[in-house]
Order: C-alpha cells, then sequence, then structure tokens
C-alpha cells in the first residue's frame, strides 16, 4: 500500500474516493460519526467522530500525510491550530477561507471580477430601526436596483435545494425576515438561462491546471437529476469556462479539485456556485474518463501531478437515483434490490449504490452512468434522452415528474 491520505467525512463522495484510492493503492483514512457510513466499508482507517470534531481531526492526522474534505462545512477556526502545527490540508485553510459560505463566494467573485449575479446580503432589505421604532416596526424594502423575483440563499448549510427560497413579492421577503437568520443569508437576482452547465477541474501542487468536459446538468426540485458529458458548445464557450477555472484556482493557490456550476444564456456564462470538492456532476468520470475527478483528488492531495482527463467513449449520461419514498431501515424493501437488478441489467450501463440506510423523498440512495454511443452530438442527446427514458421507466422521480 502506498501513501496514506485523511479525508474528512465518510458519505457516498468518500466511499467513491476510497474506491479510486484502493485502486490506485492509496490508503484512505476516513473521519466519520457513524460506522454504517457508505466510505467506512472500504477505508483503510476510520475515526469514529463528527467531521467537525477538531480532536477527531487531529487523530486523524496522526495517521497520514495530508487531510482534504468531503464537504464544505468546515469548522476553519477550530482547525487553525492544527495547520499551525504543521498539519496539512488540502485544499490549504485559506484558500478554502473564501469558499465554504455562499457570501464568501460571491465577494470573492467580485474581487476577481468574474460573472456571476448580482446579490446583496439579506439583511440590507432589513428595517433599520431607530431609537423610537421597534425591530420589528417597518416595512422590508430591496436595495436600488433589484426587482422580484428574487432568490434568496442560506450563506452555510444548505444543499440539495435546502437552505433556499425564492421570492415572488414582498410577502415572501417578509415571511423569509421573519423566519430565518437574515445575517446568514444572502438574496440573489433570478437569472433567466437556457441551460445550467458544470466544470470540474484540478490544480496541483506544481500548479498546474486540468479540468474534466465541461458538461450539461439538469435539476429537479433544486437537486441535480441528470448529466450529460459532454455538452455540445463552441470551443469559445468550453474555453471561456476553463479560464474562469483557472483564474479562480491560481488566484487562491488553490490545490485539489473545485467544482463550478454555471448558467448559460442570454447573458453569457455565469458562476452559480462553487464547490470545493469532487461534484455530483462529475460522478461519469469514473467509467467515461481516463482520470476520474476522484483520481484527481488523490493525485493531488498526495502531492503527485495531475494528469490531463480525456473521455475514453463519445459521452455519457449520469442519472441520480433519488429516494422516491419513505421507507425505514429496518424496511426488508429499503435496499430496492428488484429495480437495482433491472437497472444493472441495462445495456452500457454502471450502477453505483451507496449503502445509505432507508428512503426518503428526493435523498441520493446511488446514481447510474450509462455510456453513450453516438459520435454525433446531436444524435448523442436523442440517445441520452431515450437511455434516460428507460431508467426513468425502472427508478421513477420524486413526485413522478418525468424529466425534461
Amino acid at each position: 500500500m502506498g501513501p496514506a491520505i485523511g479525508i474528512v467525512g465518510g458519505g457516498q463522495l468518500a466511499w467513491m474516493l476510497a474506491e479510486a484510492a484502493q485502486r490506485r493503492q492509496i490508503a484512505l483514512q476516513v473521519q466519520t460519526p457513524s460506522p454504517e457510513d457508505p466510505a467506512v466499508g472500504l477505508a483503510a482507517g476510520v475515526v469514529e467522530a463528527s467531521v467537525r470534531d477538531v480532536a477527531g481531526t487531529a487523530e486523524l492526522a496522526t495517521r497520514c500525510s495530508a487531510i482534504s474534505f468531503e464537504n464544505e462545512w468546515i469548522d476553519l477556526e477550530g482547525l487553525a491550530p492544527l495547520a499551525a502545527q504543521g498539519v496539512q490540508f488540502v485544499p490549504s485553510l485559506k484558500a478554502l477561507q473564501p469558499l465554504v459560505c455562499k457570501r464568501n463566494q460571491r465577494e470573492l467573485l467580485q474581487r476577481l471580477n468574474l460573472p456571476s449575479p448580482r446579490w446583496f446580503p439579506l439583511t440590507a432589505a432589513c428595517p433599520t430601526p431607530s431609537k423610537t421604532t421597534p425591530p420589528s416596526a417597518g416595512q422590508p424594502a430591496l436595495p436600488d436596483g433589484f426587482q422580484f423575483p428574487l432568490m434568496a440563499k442560506a450563506a452555510t448549510g444548505g444543499y440539495d435545494g435546502k437552505g433556499t427560497a425564492v421570492l415572488r413579492g414582498p410577502e415572501d421577503l417578509v415571511a423569509l425576515i421573519a423566519q430565518v437568520d437574515p445575517a446568514n443569508w444572502i438574496v440573489e437576482e433570478f437569472v433567466e438561462f437556457e441551460q445550467e452547465l458544470a466544470l470540474v477541474a484540478a490544480r496541483d501542487r506544481f500548479g498546474e491546471v486540468v479540468c474534466l468536459p465541461l458538461v450539461q446538468t439538469h435539476q429537479h426540485e433544486q437537486v441535480c437529476d441528470w448529466v450529460l458529458a459532454p455538452v455540445e458548445a463552441s470551443h469559445a464557450l468550453q474555453q471561456a469556462a476553463r479560464n474562469i477555472a483557472a483564474s479562480l484556482l491560481t488566484s487562491l493557490d488553490y490545490v485539489g479539485v473545485l467544482s463550478l456550476e454555471f448558467f448559460y444564456g442570454r447573458r453569457g456564462l455565469m458562476i452559480n456556485e462553487l464547490a470545493p470538492r469532487t461534484h455530483n456532476s462529475g460522478h461519469y468520470s469514473i467509467e467515461a474518463s481516463s482520470c476520474s475527478q476522484f483520481d484527481l483528488q488523490l493525485l493531488c492531495v498526495s502531492g503527485q501531478a495531475a494528469v490531463e482527463p480525456s473521455l475514453v467513449v463519445p459521452g455519457a449520461l449520469m442519472v441520480n437515483l433519488l429516494g422516491f419514498e419513505q421507507r425505514s431501515a429496518d424496511d426488508p424493501e429499503a435496499d430496492y434490490g428488484d429495480k437495482r437488478q433491472a437497472l444493472a441489467a441495462l445495456a452500457d450501463a454502471h450502477l453505483h449504490w451507496y449503502g445509505k440506510r432507508g428512503s426518503s423523498h428526493g435523498r441520493k440512495l446511488g446514481h447510474l452512468t450509462v455510456l453513450l454511443r453516438s459520435t454525433d452530438a446531436q444524435e448523442r442527446r436523442h440517445e441520452a434522452m431515450e437511455r434516460l427514458q428507460e431508467v426513468r421507466s425502472i427508478w421513477p422521480l420524486p413526485g413522478g415528474t418525468a424529466a425534461a
């Protein structure tokens, strides 16, 4: 077994990283709170502790040469003393600081003059109390230049559609301010777009930046439904996305995988969100690419040179298997054995089942990657949509809404 690296988190991203680590003979140690978490069974070792338990991370550091993270819910302040003592975090805590909070992300993009939606802190819409009026007095008001509809987002803690709210009018704004801590929310202009795109990029310790292909993502109830790789896009659009990624990675001196979500439409390419980790939009790369996003993360964290990935097939469709009903962990049908068998039997299909206990509406239980054979972009999209209907005939979407 080769070098040992640590990962804080034990969910499906850590599980797929552990699979890649086994293939590369890298010992992966994980820090996760439950022995039933997906990555535990494949890890070389486990520190059973919350992902925000600094003492657990200190223990993890004794077992490996470098530590990375499965998600962005990181206690940067708590981990700072470990970094000062020489624990190597990849990406560094300094590089992560502008990325672990959506407000920080928006401020970073403004500083770098990179295209992103206009925004304001929710506190800017709150009535300002005076000496003679209580804080609850007065009506919220939008800053100059903004109008409804708007998109509100929790700056921290939101994921897979949680921590977001569409504000269609003043009454929605009033209700949101009454329900949340305005200091932890931002509000963005509502962007009209033709497609949602995503790019997984990586930068190694030698400053080399590599990227997976630009892909299209499709959402269902604000959770990723499917991903089509590669998206049919002009060379100029693909290069613009790569240039944005390289600018971000280099300006932050960031080492590791960074995932970028874009809106694309009449106003061109705009950054929606950034994720300092491997990402749902890159799962197709396990089978479809010469170097997966998990391989890239392992190379960067272990100090090796990143390898420029290339597709080994004309394209791929990744479909998320989202929970479409409530099933408790002790339900004998909760593993969906029949449906999993039918999915795995589809031609050119690769099933990844995360082994989570129980099912709930919209929960990511697994994904299926279908390799595509058409070399023409339009024919490949048609092939992908036909294959998507095949998958949906076996595994329906939550609520039964058809994907488009």
